[in-house]
């Protein structure tokens, strides 16, 4: 019989970069479901804003951090208002694309 005692070592070695592969796309997924969430807080922010003549804008980037702020893109249509922001990530190497909400209050 052989002796199998650094095989546990070999396989955790083996082991460890698959884990943190997997905890990074959970994390991804974690900052692109808060970046959609933040998203429509802040479109429904934008579109309060836009119905007393304030500035949607503004009060889009009230409400979110500063780091979903950089990307933040603001447009008003006969729809309501449009708020697209960028999903942060993990790796810089891969680009995740956009969010977007869209808010409209309803007319009396």
């Amino acid at each position: 019989m052989r002796a199998e005692g650094g095989q546990a070592t070999a396989e955790l070695a083996a082991l460890l970069p698959c884990l943190a592969a997997v905890l990074a796309v959970a994390w991804q997924l974690v900052l692109a479901g808060h970046a959609a969430a933040a998203a429509a807080v802040a479109a429904r922010a934008a579109a309060r804003a836009s119905a007393v003549g304030a500035d949607p804008g503004a009060a889009a980037r009230a409400h979110l951090s500063a780091r979903l702020e950089r990307g933040l893109r603001v447009a008003r249509s006969d729809r309501g208002v449009t708020i697209s922001l960028r999903v942060p990530r993990i790796v810089n190497a891969v680009p995740l694309g956009r969010v977007e909400a869209t808010a409209r209050l309803p007319m009396r």
